[in-house]
């Protein structure tokens, strides 16, 4: 496509009055791309100076030039600018005929998929093509893409432990468990602890996976306070004096959604109260991998009744889809085991070959210093980008928690903010109790820092604007 070095200035000849403002200039700057007027490669005008021109504010064009992007008129970015998109060549696939047909719902930028960036140095493909070479390489290839014991082979469960033991020290290998993410190792803890009807106390707003497995086996989730340090100690106790619940769950290092890492000495407060009333601990430690220096899981704390849950999700990729689970006792891992037996029988073995190859060669904890660099960088635009409003944030996470202006309510926050194209999550999904006005900001599903750029900006320019109230009723 011609890249033009000077942006023309375009102004639409007339624009729709029965449509709202940012879709009259959808429809005027997609007819004359159409028409030709606008050919491949032509440069468009900077945001800010059509809305100048315009008379209307930068959110408006920011909704418009989004939706022409959507349907593939234009492309660009923030910082090379916006130029019309060169014809698509129809494709003959015998597919085609449905992917063309197929409505296309998915947002230009998405800050809700709670996923670590994938940074171009980290090198993932290629990670992953000779990870998967060196497992079929091996003399026992395949002897290991066969069945497995249901808690993991030994070799995987042996490199889960390697995995653990920069946090947890030794681990046990007959307390281990592979399984097949970090959701299904929470819904088998759960069920394993807890029968329908019994009470699990969580954060006030806690990850949304926990809701479900709640949900699914019939467990009460009650909220305990938390502030930005995390889980306040003394609100758990308050409830356990009530009514003691039969466990404790928390992401206790970068936790989703509030980014709140627990002190060591709240660390150990909880395992204090916990033993004093023999409340067991789920601890999801779905990011602990991410810091460099992280504070002691609870299972280094309190390993007798620590259920420790390590995904490989956020510190490598989605697409590993493996967790290791540390039991308390040996009866656990076989509770575990036997849970995962009904729900998936066992973890898949390639991956969990692939993960074995990657801790014992490096390149795991390769890849999870790229993506700590990622997320250092990202969340400095974030900083950058969200100047002057409320949030909390750590260098080392995937995320931020955004306090919303008092002038919006989330519904209609999340609302105009699918129309300027950002798919971002409320608070309602995290909530145990009443939520607070808050969204969580994920950073790592963009695909570029430009885009998170533009994505944030955009953001931002929705939460300066007040919401327009209720409109008229006719």
């Amino acid at each position: 496509m011609q890249d033009n070095s000077v942006a023309t200035f375009w102004l639409p000849a007339t624009l729709a009055r029965d449509a709202p403002k940012y879709l009259a200039i959808a429809q005027a700057l997609s007819a004359d791309i159409k028409a030709g007027r606008l050919p491949p490669g032509t440069q468009l005008p900077p945001q800010r100076q059509l809305a100048k021109a315009l008379g209307v504010d930068l959110t408006t064009v920011t909704r418009a030039f989004n939706e022409i992007r959507r349907e593939g008129l234009v492309e660009g970015n923030t910082k090379r600018g916006t130029f019309v998109s060169a014809p698509r060549t129809p494709r003959h696939e015998p597919t085609a005929r449905y992917e063309a047909t197929a409505p296309d719902t998915s947002p230009l930028i998405d800050l809700s998929m709670n996923m670590p960036p994938q940074p171009a140095d980290a090198l993932l493909r290629e990670a992953i093509r000779d990870g998967i070479g060196a497992v079929l390489a091996s003399p026992h290839a395949l002897l290991q893409l066969h069945y497995q014991d249901n808690a993991g082979a030994p070799a995987d469960r042996a490199a889960g432990a390697l995995f653990l033991e920069p946090r947890l020290g030794l681990v046990d290998l007959n307390r281990l468990v592979v399984t097949s993410g970090s959701q299904a190792a929470l819904f088998a803890v759960v069920s394993t602890l807890m029968a329908p009807g019994a009470v699990l106390a969580a954060p006030a707003v806690t990850y949304p996976g926990l809701r479900s497995v709640a949900a699914r086996c019939g467990v009460r989730l009650v909220p305990v306070a938390a502030d930005e340090d995390g889980l306040i100690p003394d609100d758990f106790e308050r409830l356990c004096r009530m009514a003691p619940p039969a466990a404790l769950y928390c992401v206790p290092t970068l936790d989703n959604p509030t980014t709140a890492t627990l002190p060591r000495e709240r660390r150990e407060a909880l395992a204090t109260i916990a033993r004093r009333y023999d409340i067991a601990l789920i601890e999801d430690d779905a990011y602990g991998a991410l810091p460099e220096a992280p504070p002691a899981p609870l299972a280094a704390i309190a390993p007798e009744r620590t259920w420790h849950i390590a995904t490989l999700s956020k510190c490598a990729t989605p697409a590993l889809r493996l967790a290791y689970v540390v039991a308390p006792s040996l009866a656990g891992a076989l509770q575990v085991t036997a849970q995962t037996r009904v729900t998936n029988l066992m973890a898949p073995p390639l991956m969990a070959g692939l993960a074995t190859v990657w801790i014992k060669d490096g390149t795991m904890a390769r890849l999870t210093a790229s993506i700590r660099r990622e997320n250092r960088a990202r969340q400095a635009i974030a900083a950058d980008a969200l100047r002057g409003f409320r949030f909390r944030a750590d260098p080392d996470a995937h995320h931020l928690w955004l306090s919303l202006p008092k002038a919006w309510a989330e519904a209609d926050f999340s609302a105009d903010a699918r129309k300027a194209g950002l798919a971002i999550v409320g608070s309602e999904a995290f909530a145990v109790s009443a939520p607070p006005p808050a969204l969580r900001v994920s950073l790592g599903a963009a695909q570029s820092r430009e885009a998170l750029r533009q994505g944030l900006n955009t953001l931002a320019a929705i939460l300066s604007v007040p919401p327009r109230g209720v409109p008229a009723i006719v």
